[in-house]
Formats: C-alpha cells, sequence, structure tokens
C-alpha cells in the first residue's frame, strides 16, 4: 500500500529489522561511509541514507543531528582507524628503512582493505568546521613520523629541528601516491612500496645538510 504520496516507505514490502541504538549507530556510519564514498558528501541526501538503511529520516537525525553530523563521525573514524595502525607499525622500533618500509604499506593495506573508508579520506572536507580529512590525516600521520626522523636526523649530525618539514614531505609523497594507486592497482602494492622506499631512503641517506638551489635566481 503506498503512502498518501505516492512513494513507499523505506520499510515498505518487508518488515523492518529491529536494532539496538548501538547497532542502528553502526549500521548507520557504515551506510554514511559507502555513500559518502561513492558519491561524495553534496551529491547525498539524507532521504538516500535514510532509503539505504531502511529507516525513516528522523532516525538518522536522531543518531547524528543531520548529514553534516554523519560525515563527520564517519571521517573521525575512519581516521582513526588508519592511525591507530600507524602507530602499531611505528612502535615497534627497527631500522629507519624498516620504518619508511611499514609506513607505506600500511597505507596501502588500508587503501586495499577499505577502499570506502580512504575514498572518503581522500576527499577534504566540504563541511566548515569539521576536523579531518586529507590535509588533517597527513598532517597527524606526519607527527607521527617526526620523532623517529628527528632520532635519526640528531646521529646523522642533521639539525632535528627540520624533522617536521621532511616528515610532511615523505608522508605527502606517499598519501598523493596512495591516491593515485587507488585507481589503478597496479603495479602490486609491494612494489610500489618498494619504488617509494627507494626515493625516500635513499634520499633520506644521502642528505647534503646544508642543501642550495642551483638556481641562482
Amino acid at each position: 500500500m503506498s503512502s498518501a504520496s505516492g512513494s513507499p516507505g523505506p520499510a515498505a514490502g518487508r518488515p523492518r529489522v529491529r536494532m539496538t541504538g548501538a547497532q542502528r549507530r553502526r549500521q548507520l556510519l557504515d551506510v554514511g561511509r559507502e555513500l559518502f564514498a561513492e558519491r561524495g558528501y553534496e551529491a547525498t541526501s539524507i532521504e538516500e541514507i535514510a532509503a539505504r538503511a531502511d529507516v525513516s529520516k528522523p532516525v538518522v537525525y536522531e543518531h547524528f543531528g543531520g548529514k553534516e553530523g554523519l560525515y563527520a563521525v564517519v571521517v573521525d573514524r575512519e581516521m582513526q582507524q588508519l592511525l591507530d595502525r600507524f602507530a602499531a607499525a611505528l612502535s615497534t622500533g627497527g631500522h629507519p628503512r624498516q620504518l619508511t618500509e611499514r609506513a607505506a604499506l600500511v597505507l596501502l593495506d588500508y587503501i586495499e582493505e577499505e577502499t570506502d573508508g580512504f575514498r572518503v579520506l581522500a576527499r577534504d572536507s566540504p563541511v566548515a568546521g569539521t576536523e579531518g580529512g586529507f590535509s588533517s590525516l597527513i598532517s597527524e600521520v606526519a607527527s607521527k613520523v617526526e620523532h623517529v626522523l628527528a632520532e635519526n636526523f640528531a646521529l646523522r649530525g642533521y639539525d632535528p629541528r627540520l624533522a617536521e618539514l621532511y616528515s610532511q614531505a615523505l608522508v605527502g609523497m606517499v598519501a598523493l601516491t596512495g591516491q593515485w594507486w587507488l585507481d589503478t592497482r597496479s603495479p602490486d602494492k609491494r612494489e610500489v612500496a618498494a619504488h617509494l622506499v627507494n626515493l625516500a631512503y635513499n634520499g633520506l641517506s644521502h642528505l647534503d645538510p646544508e642543501p642550495r638551489l642551483v638556481d641562482p635566481r
């Protein structure tokens, strides 16, 4: 039976699945993640989110206050998951080259295993005041890499205050390559990681302590 507007409700034709509040929240987060990855924030509507979750719009508002609130929690959840992976990979220590390899593979593994999550993060936040997005991700990961570089710089006689600059450059290089690999998926991720480490580590191992531009301008 159609509603007065002529359109069936979200649960029309099948029984509604009963969930606890926590289960419903997780479901809406998963649905939002999927839609934001497919269509982007602007092109995704509350109506679509509710329909795919098989709930009414007020349920989405009840849990998140609207699309902006849902988007913010999706981004925060994905950022935390990826940062936890980086923290685990770098926490056991090791040779700087091994740490660089681990960091590159963490991102490529995440892209392969959590493609929707990375697609959401790779779009800088379109919502004013929302923490997160690609630039914030790079800064957060770079802060975890910075202390590793600072220790290495100090041992080699380089200015450890430059570790912040180099960590931003390294993480940015890996993250942008990850964006490219997201769609190509070729070559294999381990080969991509090997090339990234080749450029990064061999460059770091032969740093000029006082670099100068060769162009006189």
